[in-house]
This record gives structure tokens, C-alpha cells and sequence, in this order.
């Protein structure tokens, strides 16, 4: 049967939605892949993927001329199925429209009519996100995959003037659910500079948001900075060059984790209960406070003290332990397809 798994906007999100592939792909199933633009990049990397198709929306837009035309094109493919991974109204009415005849979701947003298999969404039971999307699917969940692409990475390396003489320590300040989630940016500045020291390179990964803290990084050590002169996908090809990544509770956590980057993943106002990084490569600081989790975008006592109290010689000793300093970072090492 052919199965169209319409896919979330966040990148984190993304990532995990390939929980439901494997156990798919090992039902025989055909697994397409619905996307907006800004994720769509992900489910082209992700293996047991063999179509991946776009509707051309923004996030947080109704769309409904776009949503009408990327059904006609899907109704042609004869889906049996569509499992709705997002919450909203809006991310089930292109199956609806597309005829596909089995449309499965969880209950919630005025639903009723556009899915036909609507699920009770039991929080308790099904505590991490993965699990939630596999339920849907009604497969075990499996750890998220992304298969970097090594010509493309090698192309990469040529055209922004980076070497992997040196291992590579990626480090990704950002994290657009807002500063509440962000290890502030002189603390990435200082680790910067011990890594460095340390013999690695500092390669800087994100957004033009990111560009102020990478300005801070760089006023402290010669860092290469990336933020805003890549794609998704460059992103990920990047990443899978590195030794190790530092990065807060973000998209780009759970890029690394899937491509089996070593990872030091800074927590502050979320929580590893709900989307932790799936890797055995992962390891999580955060601390343990009265006051968290909140999931406040911003500090909600003004002090954010869940993330100024992880110290940068904690952080340091973390990226030695998972060889950041010992590991020689080539492309070889992780960018053939997602490495075990």
C-alpha cells in the first residue's frame, strides 16, 4: 500500500517523523512524504523515503490554493493512506481532498469529517513525541535517521573554504522557540575558545538570527562562521563532518542525533521527556530545578538560571569524553548514510 505520512513545519518535529519509516517500510508499505518548504529538505534525506512531495505553504498559513493543488497532484498516486502527524485542521485537508480513503490523526481542531481515523491522544501513556507519531502509525517507534550526502559535503567544504585537517566541533547557538532555550552566547564564546585551544576547529551553524551570537563567538576565537550561508541540507552535510556538536534544544539537536553525530544537547526551560535526542551519541545537560520545566519562551523569573548554571568547563569535559579533541572529523566518518 502506498502511505502518505503528511509531515510537521518545525525541523526537530521533522526529524522525528522518520520514527514511523522503518516500521513502515518493514510492513512492505510505499511511504511518501507531504511537506511544506521549510522541512521538505529532511524527508529527502531521510532513508525508506520514496517520494517526498511540497505544498508550497508558509508556516502558520491557511493555504488553501496550495493545499488544492497538492491534492490533485496526490490524488493521482492512489494513496490507502494518510497519517496526519500534525495537530492542525488545515495539515489534514489536502488527504481529505485528495480522496485519500483511510485519513488517521489524533482528535483535536475541529477534525471530525477531514480524518475518518481519529485517535485519543493519551499524554501519559505516550510521553515522547516518537511515540506518538508511531502510534499513529501503529508501528514501534524507531530512533530518526538522516543520511548525509558525501559529494554534496566534499562540494560544501570546496566552496566555503573549510578543512577537516583538524577535528570539527559544530556549534549551533540558536534555537528559534525563543531565549528560554538558548545557552547564552558568551558561554559559547568561551568554550569556543577552549576548544580551540584544544586543536579543534570551530565551525558556527544556523540562521541569519544566530548571526549576533556568532559576532560574540568570533570576538573570542577564530571560529568559522556558517550562520545564514547555508540550506537545510547543507546543514545537515556540515554536521555529519563534525566530531562533535553542541547545541541547544533545537532543530538542529535532533539533525545531529539522526545523522549519530557525538552531541552535548543543552536543555534549559524543555525537557528531554518529550523530545530528547535519540542517539546513543547524546548527552543531555540540564539542571534540576523547582522552577523546571516551564516551556516559557523567555525566562519567566528573569534570572534563566536553568541555563547560565551549565558551565562552560562542564560543557568542555563533555566534548572531550565523546572525543572531540581525538577524533579525526572527515567526511568519511559520517556522511555516507546516517551512520549506526
Amino acid at each position: 500500500m502506498k502511505v502518505l505520512v503528511v509531515a510537521p513545519a518545525w525541523v526537530g518535529d521533522m526529524v522525528m517523523a522518520h520514527a514511523v519509516v522503518p516500521g513502515l517500510a518493514e510492513l512492505g508499505h510505499e511511504i511518501h512524504v507531504l511537506a511544506p518548504p521549510s522541512t521538505a529538505a529532511l524527508a529527502s534525506r531521510m532513508p525508506d523515503v520514496a517520494e517526498v512531495h511540497t505544498v508550497f505553504t508558509r508556516h502558520g498559513e491557511l493555504g488553501w490554493g496550495p493545499r488544492r493543488r497538492a491534492s490533485r497532484s496526490l490524488a493521482e498516486r492512489h494513496f490507502g493512506r494518510a497519517i496526519v502527524l500534525p495537530n492542525s485542521f488545515k495539515s489534514a485537508l489536502t488527504p481529505l481532498w485528495a480522496g485519500i480513503p483511510v485519513r488517521t490523526g489524533f482528535r483535536g481542531e475541529f477534525r471530525f469529517g477531514v480524518l475518518n481515523d481519529r485517535r485519543r491522544l493519551d499524554e501519559a501513556r505516550m510521553p515522547r513525541l516518537v511515540d506518538r507519531y508511531a502510534a499513529l502509525a501503529d508501528v514501534v517507534p524507531a530512533n530518526p535517521r538522516l543520511q548525509a550526502d558525501a559529494v554534496a559535503l566534499r562540494s560544501l567544504l570546496t566552496r566555503l573554504g573549510l578543512g577537516t585537517d583538524r577535528p570539527v566541533v559544530a556549534l549551533c547557538p540558536g534555537a528559534e522557540y525563543g531565549p528560554a532555550k538558548r545557552w547564552p552566547a558568551e558561554r559559547f564564546a568561551a568554550l569556543a575558545a577552549r576548544c580551540v585551544e584544544a586543536g579543534a576547529s570551530v565551525w558556527i551553524l544556523g540562521t541569519d538570527a544566530e548571526r549576533q551570537a556568532a559576532e560574540e563567538i568570533l570576538a573570542a576565537a577564530p571560529a568559522v562562521d556558517l550562520t545564514g550561508r547555508t540550506s537545510l541540507s547543507d546543514a545537515v552535510d556540515l554536521l555529519s563532518a563534525a566530531a562533535v556538536a553542541v547545541v541547544n534544544d533545537s532543530g538542529l539537536m535532533h539533525v545531529a542525533a539522526a545523522l549519530a553525530v557525538p552531541l552535548v544537547a543543552l536543555f534549559g526551560s524543555s525537557s528531554q521527556t518529550f523530545t530528547p535526542p535519540l542517539s546513543s551519541r547524546a548527552r543531555v545537560l540540564e539542571r534540576q530545578l523547582d522552577c523546571r520545566p516551564c516551556f516559557a519562551r523567555t525566562c519567566p523569573l528573569g534570572h534563566l538560571d536553568c541555563l547560565v548554571g551549565i558551565g562552560v568547563d562542564q560543557v568542555f569535559d563533555t566534548v572531550t569524553d565523546l572525543g572531540g579533541f581525538t577524533a579525526r572529523s572527515t567526511h568519511e566518518t559520517h556522511a555516507t548514510a546516517g551512520c549506526p
